[in-house]
């Protein structure tokens, strides 16, 4: 069990992570993800290459690391609008404030348009990305694929836009609701 350390107030390996996400963060909302360095990120953050593998992993893992506390936020966003809706107006209502959310924060913007084409079967394939659509939505544990299709149906939108909100709304709603009709949700909304 970790201890607490005196003069950061918390365990260093978590204190050391946490410096080192929050710097590679701020790289990678700057520069873009092709500029993005673990060398740069060691001279940043005052520390060797090595120590940056030791507590947060490679270029990749702290690539995915960035994006799942992107993630994160805006999933508590949607979370906060949705959590009281049931039904096709909960998975309607998640997807648009996702989109809307997504599309309004800045790594968020450049997570989506840094993404090659043959990288996006990582969203597709993700069973964490997935494992975010269904809570977000509250879809049953077990429908991995409505999970699957509803994480298809933002990444279109976010690729191919609609440049008006309301025929945005619009479509989510006549294409989207008819396939949730009563969504089985599971434990928590």
């Amino acid at each position: 069990m970790p201890r607490t350390d005196w003069l950061v107030g918390d365990d260093r390996r978590t204190a050391a992570a946490e410096r080192i996400y929050a710097a590679a963060t701020e790289m990678i909302a700057t520069g873009g993800l092709d500029a993005f360095d673990v060398d740069a990120l060691a001279s940043r953050v005052h520390c060797s290459r090595a120590t940056i593998y030791r507590h947060a992993g490679g270029k990749n893992e702290i690539r995915e690391a960035v994006l799942v506390r992107v993630a994160a936020r805006i999933i508590d966003t949607v979370r906060e609008a949705s959590d009281h809706l049931t039904g096709s107006e909960r998975i309607v209502t998640a997807i648009l404030v996702a989109l809307k959310e997504i599309r309004s924060d800045p790594l968020g913007r450049l997570m989506m348009s840094s993404v090659k084409a043959q990288e996006i079967s990582w969203f597709t394939e993700s069973p964490v990305v997935a494992r975010f659509a269904r809570e977000i939505n509250g879809l049953a544990e077990d429908d991995s694929q409505a999970g699957q299709w509803i994480v298809r149906v933002v990444l279109a939108l976010m690729y191919w836009p609609v440049n008006d909100a309301e025929t945005e709304r619009q479509m989510v709603q006549r294409f989207v609701s008819p396939a949730f009709p009563s969504a089985v949700t599971s434990g928590r909304p």
